[in-house]
């Protein structure tokens, strides 16, 4: 057992790192005011926030969506926090923060609200309609049917040709099987489904199922089939 269990130093890097900016936004937010519990609330709204922004990018491309707000959202939280990391390296006194940094610093819970609303709750966008093509303009029915009655009249209907036999009609391919969806996953899917109804007053459609449980489409309609 001793030997699977190894050290990945990607992991111990993004943790080095992830403790780094979240002492940076907390003492950035204490210097601005926000002590006790709010200093440390500050960088756990602004992580969450681009860790919700990177998986919403992840689901809209998946689902072939453009990503666009996804990645206006990614960009401010990661603003946020590159914003704290160079602002405590020396650059400002922290005993003596500028206006405009507090009210940026007051007012980043409404605006990281806002964010993280708008990232759980709007649905990806519908696919445009294809629009029929226009029915192509042909020649006059009545010239071509008034030539065919005459020339009815002036010659002797011509005997129909023997037909060949037709083809045997090719043998139905087998269905493929039904695919089978865990019990589990069926259970937490309803979960999702109820939250959503509950929030928006509408049931979730396929695609959003299938960005929030993460799984392929034909996983996403066999799970869809047995909710409803």
């Amino acid at each position: 057992m001793l030997r699977s269990l190894r050290l990945d130093p990607v992991l111990i890097q993004a943790l080095i790192a992830g403790a780094l900016s979240f002492a940076h936004l907390h003492d950035l937010a204490e210097a601005a005011g926000q002590t006790g519990w709010k200093a440390w609330a500050y960088p756990v709204s602004v992580d969450l926030l681009l860790v919700a922004a990177w998986r919403r990018m992840r689901a809209l491309r998946a689902g072939d969506h453009s990503a666009r707000a996804a990645w206006v959202w990614f960009i401010i939280a990661l603003a946020a926090s590159l914003g704290a990391n160079v602002a405590t390296a020396g650059l400002l006194d922290m005993n003596h923060i500028p206006a405009v940094l507090r009210i940026i610093v007051a007012g980043w819970p409404a605006l990281a609200f806002l964010g993280g609303t708008l990232l759980a709750h709007t649905p990806p966008p519908a696919d445009t309609p294809v629009p029929d093509p226009a029915p192509e303009h042909g020649a006059p029915v009545s010239t071509d049917r008034e030539a065919a009655e005459e020339v009815t009249v002036e010659r002797a209907p011509e005997p129909a040709p023997e037909l060949p036999a037709p083809p045997p009609a090719p043998e139905p391919e087998p269905k493929a099987p039904a695919l089978q969806v865990p019990p589990a996953l069926v259970e937490h899917a309803r979960k999702v489904a109820d939250t959503h109804r509950a929030t928006t007053g509408t049931p979730i459609d396929t695609n959003t199922l299938r960005a929030r449980l993460g799984v392929p489409a034909p996983m996403a309609d066999a799970i869809a089939a047995q909710l409803t």
